[in-house]
């Protein structure tokens, strides 16, 4: 698919800086946001044009990017009245990028296919800087041939855009990124706290350990913001704590055992009990510094 016309539902975090990739690669972006003054300033910005509706956002697009907070979010913007599906054109594409669950995304799916629309359920990762930088890695659930007329747009704020298989496996896929990551954040919290408590600079440890088998993005990224208690960017602790939320009710479906992540689900759970729910992720070492 060359570039067209496309709509942007949701200006979060992520999809504010999406949105403006897509159009800087030729789209005419039309954006949809709860927030009237968001949608504004992001026109502003990058050009394009806003509606005051998902559906009227919709209207004529050839592809339609979603980027919202959960479930009940997506079946708000996209299945209800005013929602993006009441606007699409039959052919048209629908591309979620919200990480939600599998079982919303053969329900939208089955709802688009009605009406002549293909849906990809395609969650990112890669956090706000990755977006800034329109270096996401995108996992895509769908049929190929919707896949490959969508890719091109994908590739305007995603590095690695991966078909993994039918309709939720997305979602499916960006539950293990997720599990795989809370895995690593908690390890180098504990690795962390163990270091300064040893005596050790721990700024040292990590500029060493680094360039060994524990290796990993987390650390190299967040390994010294943990030590200097800089929590204030980055993917919040009530978005991973709702991703885990997720990741623990598939399981459940699914049979899978998956016990360290239901532990760090129940730290998450403690850090937003304490009103910390704001603060980035990593701040699961604050368990351990400041219980």
């Amino acid at each position: 698919m060359s570039a067209g016309k496309a709509a942007w539902i949701g200006l979060g975090n992520m999809g504010y800086p999406m949105a403006g990739h897509l159009q800087k690669a030729g789209w005419n972006v039309t954006v949809y946001n709860r927030s009237r003054p968001k949608a504004e300033a992001w026109v502003k910005e990058h050009g394009g044009s806003k509606a005051p509706t998902p559906a009227e956002a919709a209207k004529d697009a050839d592809i339609v990017c979603v980027c919202v907070g959960n479930d009940g979010d997506l079946r708000a913007v996209i299945l209800g009245p005013n929602g993006a599906l009441a606007g699409m054109k039959k052919g048209a594409i629908l591309c979620d990028h919200t990480t939600a669950s599998a079982t919303i995304a053969r329900e939208i799916a089955q709802a688009a296919k009605s009406l002549g629309i293909a849906f990809l359920d395609a969650p990112v990762s890669g956090g706000q800087e990755g977006a800034k930088k329109g270096m996401l890695t995108i996992m895509v659930g769908g049929e190929a041939k919707a896949f490959a007329k969508a890719e091109p747009a994908m590739r305007s704020y995603g590095r690695a855009v991966t078909l993994m298989g039918p309709i939720g496996s997305g979602q499916l896929t960006k539950m293990v990124n997720q599990i795989c990551c809370v895995g690593a954040i908690q390890a180098l919290a504990e690795a962390m706290n163990f270091a300064t408590r040893a005596g050790l600079d721990g700024h040292k440890v990590v500029d060493v350990i680094a360039k060994g088998a524990a290796q990993s993005w987390q650390m190299a990224n967040r390994g010294k913001t943990m030590l200097e208690g800089k929590f204030d960017f980055g993917f919040a602790v009530d978005w991973m704590r709702k991703d885990l939320g997720i990741v623990l009710e598939e399981a459940h479906q699914n049979g899978a055992t998956v016990p360290a992540t239901a532990l760090i689900a129940d730290f998450l759970s403690r850090l937003q009990a304490r009103g910390e729910g704001r603060l980035d992720n990593t701040a699961v070492i604050r368990l351990l510094t400041h219980p």
